[in-house]
């Protein structure tokens, strides 16, 4: 008998089946992506606290370093550092040490859902190298925070890890552990803002 083909779509919670080979942007709904990310821990779930800090959390915090970085940058890619880990929410989150061991094929998978993620919510499907650039930054510093403040490290590891941040970049700055609930509505929220945002100003490049 022939090999029966392995499942690779998952159904969500909106009741659209995403394939995870050949994903479609008629497939994604942001209600999904903020469910998923709410429930997803970052640092494989080893960090202090009543309640995991998820991707979602995450998010929310790099999107706004993201605007520290880049003052003036267009609303556009405000939203696509909000988008940044988007993926993760079929995909999970893995830690550095595990995505280098798997290898290039979870790279593969993220900028394919990537690409669909960003052209359902009318960003190019690929962004600008130095726009990513700027986005890893927020990330690494977003990780600097995460990491000295709930995830064990100390300054020292933290610093040679993701690089010391400029103190002003990270005044007022700090982890939130919130039930995946409230951080769910905020995601939505901030990514229906940005949106709104987006479509009620001239576009900029």
């Amino acid at each position: 008998m022939p090999k029966t083909q392995p499942r690779a779509w998952q159904r969500m919670l909106s009741g659209r089946r995403l394939d995870l080979l050949d994903p479609t942007p008629v497939d994604i709904e942001i209600e999904d992506i903020a469910h998923g990310l709410a429930f997803v821990a970052r640092w494989n779930g080893q960090t202090k606290g009543d309640f995991p800090y998820s991707v979602a959390e995450h998010s929310l915090l790099v999107e706004q370093l993201y605007a520290r970085i880049v003052p003036d940058a267009p609303i556009k890619w405000r939203l696509a550092a909000l988008l940044h880990d988007a993926p993760e929410y079929v995909i999970g989150d893995m830690i550095s040490p595990v995505k280098a061991s798997v290898g290039p094929g979870y790279g593969e998978l993220d900028d394919r859902l990537s690409s669909a993620i960003h052209i359902r919510f009318g960003l190019p499907a690929a962004v600008p190298v130095s726009v990513k650039k700027q986005i890893k930054r927020a990330d690494r510093v977003s990780a600097w925070l995460e990491a000295t403040q709930i995830a064990g490290f100390t300054h020292a590891e933290a610093d040679k890890f993701f690089g010391k941040p400029k103190p002003d970049l990270i005044e007022g700055l700090g982890i939130r552990l919130r039930p995946p609930v409230e951080v769910r509505a905020e995601y939505t929220a901030r990514h229906q803002a940005l949106l709104a945002e987006l479509s009620s100003k001239p576009k900029r490049t």
